[in-house]
């Protein structure tokens, strides 16, 4: 029974993806790098603020100051 819903769920995600290709037509591939591109930046964005944090504190606990 699982792996009918695992098809069903696949056949279903490529039915909406053939639809969104025919949709888009020739703007498609300018969709999907704006897709990956900003979720790209989102994503380095999410890190960086991430790795300041973990050195701010690092910093903190050796200087023994705090915010």
């Amino acid at each position: 029974m699982k792996n009918l819903f695992t098809f069903v769920g696949m056949a279903l995600i490529m039915a909406l993806s053939l639809f969104l290709a025919v949709i888009t037509g020739d703007y498609g591939p300018w969709y999907f790098a704006w897709l990956v591109g900003t979720t790209m930046i989102v994503l380095i964005a999410v890190a960086g603020a991430v790795m300041y944090e973990k050195q701010d504190a690092e910093n903190q606990d050796k200087t023994g100051r705090s915010h």
